[in-house]
């Protein structure tokens, strides 16, 4: 009964050892984090924001309006870019987010992240682990024969099952700035992730407005080609009637060899092009995706959503992405600390060991031990001292590092703002332009059947006229894409995103071990 007594007290004396170190564990050394605060600025630009509006007005030759409206202060939609109104677009970029492989390791990586997380909040709690032993032994005779008590038997079976339980107390945060590293860290990873997710879509659809680019060139340059092909021949007639001279014929045959020359270029470079769309669909080149793209089967977003300022910081995952590391230097610091602090550990074995394993149960046959230690460096040579500035500056560079970043962020905005704002006019007057050179080379034409003039205007108009159509679809090919630059710049509606991959069951029935 007294026996029992005292074990009784010495168990109320380790919950109270315990309840003390779960109440040192309140606080935590280092800096607490404190988010950056948003900058302060009400415009991304300097000046009141103009919308994107030609001076003309002019239709374009793919249909449609070149001017824009900035519609501020709107919230960006998940998937923006079926703001193009292209259904193999859509379709293109839906079958890009589900079998592109760097999608796959980013979601790999978060989940890795979080995992750590959950791995690091065990060191928070005891470990408890069971010993069992059982042994055959022969004892030495004479005086030796303990623990037998009877010197004519020498040899024994001993039995003993234990129970270990240790603890770590985190007296001063060490182990929870740990975990709060780590969650930063999946905060990363899940930023990196979003980044992952608008950059493929972003390049799926400059990918597609690329194509559409390059089919318009070479549709323009076969079309010049055509013509030049039917100039040729009416010079061939004439220089047989001799109303011409054979240079005429030779310097009209050169000028459709270099308009000829054009077109392998381009065609190689759609080539790639499609190459480029199969593999960010996660296809190998020769499972060619189906949809094609011309710039006739693209709409432009004629109602742009413009995100506040103060929103663009919580928006860019970049942004959330380098604050998160910022969180993670912050918490490096209360490790350093921590580490330089006296370790606490508390451990307790506790068991029965006896001959015969019915005799385990008997008060006889137990034992227990409860163990403190206290560990504090003395002398390290300045180590963890170094370690901790080492840490401060850490956060000093993710500070600096998180700045330039939102800077970017911001200039990126600006960037793309200004680029709509001149595309509405180039694209005009690329269609004006257009329109004008082909009236012109019609009229030209005329004039030189009609022995008005000669072969020498005939061949400039041509050649102005191929350089227009040019022009007028990469202008608005480039449209297409600032549009979509600016999507990407203001953070891609991420966190408007539905189609978001669930996270993979537990198969461990015992996750706790």
């Amino acid at each position: 009964m007294l026996g029992a007594t005292r074990r009784s007290e010495r168990l109320r004396s380790t919950v109270a050892v315990l309840a003390l170190a779960s109440g040192l564990s309140a606080c935590a050394v280092g800096p607490d984090y404190m988010a950056p605060a948003d900058p302060a600025v009400s415009g991304y630009t300097r000046g009141a924001l103009k919308d994107p509006h030609a001076a003309s007005g002019m239709k374009t030759a793919q249909g449609g309006s070149a001017d824009q409206d900035f519609v501020k202060g709107a919230d960006i939609p998940g998937q923006w870019w079926t703001l193009f109104r292209s259904k193999a677009l859509n379709h293109l970029v839906e079958e890009a987010l589900a079998n592109n492989p760097s999608l796959d390791a980013a979601q790999a990586s978060l989940r890795m992240a979080r995992e750590n997380v959950e791995a690091q909040k065990g060191t928070l709690f005891p470990t408890v682990g069971f010993n069992g032993q059982g042994s055959y032994n022969k004892a030495s005779g004479g005086q030796l024969q303990s623990p037998l008590n009877d010197p004519t038997k020498l040899t024994y079976s001993l039995f003993t099952p234990q129970v270990q339980v240790a603890f770590t107390p985190d007296v001063f945060g060490g182990n929870r700035r740990q975990i709060e590293g780590l969650e930063a860290t999946a905060e990363n990873q899940r930023f990196q992730l979003e980044a992952a997710y608008l950059t493929l879509t972003s390049n799926v659809v400059l990918a597609a407005i690329q194509e559409a680019s390059l089919r318009a060139q070479i549709d323009a340059t076969k079309k010049v080609i055509a013509a030049q092909v039917e100039v040729l021949n009416l010079y061939n007639k004439q220089l047989s009637l001799g109303q011409i001279a054979s240079a005429d014929v030779i310097q009209q045959q050169a000028q459709l060899s270099v308009s000829q020359q054009l077109l392998p270029p381009l065609q190689k470079q759609l080539a790639q092009q499609r190459n480029l769309l199969t593999a960010l669909v996660g296809r190998l080149p020769s499972e060619e995706v189906s949809e094609t793209f011309t710039l006739g089967s693209l709409r432009l977003p004629t109602k742009i959503p413009v995100s506040l300022p103060s929103r663009l910081v919580q928006q860019r995952p970049d942004v959330k992405a380098a604050e998160a590391l910022v969180q993670q230097a912050s918490a490096g610091i209360g490790v350093a600390v921590a580490n330089r602090l006296p370790q606490f550990t508390i451990s307790a074995n506790g068991g029965s060991s006896a001959l015969q394993i019915a005799k385990l149960a008997t008060s006889a046959a137990g034992f227990y031990s409860i163990i403190g230690t206290v560990a504090q460096p003395i002398f390290d040579a300045g180590t963890l001292y170094r370690r901790q500035r080492a840490s401060e500056e850490a956060l000093t560079v993710a500070q600096a590092q998180y700045r330039q970043t939102v800077i970017t962020a911001f200039q990126n905005v600006a960037d793309t703002l200004r680029a709509l704002q001149s595309d509405a006019d180039a694209v005009a007057a690329a269609t004006a332009a257009e329109k004008a050179t082909s009236e012109s080379v019609g009229l030209i034409r005329k004039q030189f059947e009609a022995g008005a003039i000669n072969s020498a205007q005939l061949l400039i108009g041509q050649q102005a006229y191929l350089s227009a159509l040019v022009t007028s679809a990469g202008a608005r090919a480039n449209q297409y894409a600032d549009t979509v630059a600016l999507f990407q710049a203001l953070g891609g509606g991420w966190w408007n995103r539905m189609d978001v991959a669930a996270p993979r069951p537990e198969k461990d029935l015992a996750p706790f071990l």
